[in-house]
């Protein structure tokens, strides 16, 4: 029998931090939020909407590590490019997701792309760090590249819900994306006055974030813009309802890593005596160079 569950909290907008010089982003949760526990998530930036003008080189963040995660990068407005010391790269424009699994560590740098650069354009895009269990923080690097084209789509209410499925499984469709863990990411566009249930395992962790227009969550609670919902685990639905216009979401959950998490800067590990030999590791230049 299918249940709907329970609204947990409701987090307002942070306020805007720069990342590198391209990116003005919002952490609508990170490990320095106690009360967010979304395993295997660990953290959620989103750019809103910012206008660049042109410019003679390319803006965004140079080379840093990464060690333990993967990095998911949703673009919905403009175009990044991407390089790693593992020897994988490529270029993402609107709808494009790059999932990178940075393991047992790389080295990468994310730019705003050439012809944004030179012409100037919208950034909006989500970055989020998926957690990975201690069996696999040690696997080689690993990078995929997510097109719009080839990400499957849903539809439910008649038309009036469309579902992007970047990794997960609705209706007998998977997601694009191949997971260490079972992981919900949808894209989710709701027409106004359209009203869904949408099905998630018991026991996985669940949250929904208003990337534009409002919604009703859970039956009762408004969810504005930028707001972010997060729900019990004990039920099998996320019940969702446009109230004013059209509403871009994104729906995220998992199956939850039961194991310690100590996060340190770029670093996700179960130990600080890992977290230590990971900086170690990368100081010794262990985690490749970027030409």
């Amino acid at each position: 029998m299918s249940a709907a569950r329970k609204v947990e909290a409701i987090l307002p907008s942070p306020p805007v931090h720069w990342v590198g010089d391209g990116f003005p982003v919002r952490s609508v949760f990170s490990p320095q939020v106690p009360r967010v526990r979304l395993s295997p998530y660990i953290l959620m930036d989103y750019a809103a909407p910012s206008e660049f003008p042109p410019a003679s080189e390319p803006r965004g963040v140079g080379s840093h590590p990464h060690r333990g995660f993967e990095t998911v990068t949703v673009v919905y407005q403009g175009e990044i490019v991407h390089r790693d010391s593992a020897g994988n790269g490529g270029r993402i424009g609107p709808g494009d997701v790059q999932w990178m699994t940075a393991a047992r560590g790389v080295l990468h740098e994310e730019k705003h792309s050439p012809e944004l650069t030179r012409r100037g354009g919208v950034i909006e895009m989500a970055q989020l760090w998926v957690n990975l269990p201690a069996r696999d923080k040690m696997s080689p690097p690993r990078y995929q590249t997510l097109l719009d084209a080839k990400i499957p789509t849903v539809e439910l209410a008649d038309g009036g819900a469309k579902l992007r499925l970047i990794a997960g499984e609705l209706e007998g469709t998977r997601g694009a994306a191949e997971t260490f863990t079972p992981v919900v990411l949808w894209d989710a566009t709701l027409r106004r006055g359209a009203h869904v249930r949408l099905p998630i395992p018991d026991g996985y962790t669940a949250a929904v974030f208003t990337r534009s227009g409002s919604v009703r969550v859970g039956g009762t609670h408004p969810l504005a813009s930028g707001h972010l919902a997060t729900f019990d685990r004990t039920g099998t639905e996320l019940e969702l309802e446009a109230t004013e216009g059209d509403a871009e979401l994104l729906v995220i959950g998992g199956q939850p890593i039961d194991e310690p998490v100590v996060a340190y800067g770029p670093f996700v590990m179960n130990s600080m005596e890992e977290i230590a030999q990971a900086i170690a590791d990368f100081q010794a230049g262990q985690l490749g160079q970027l030409e």
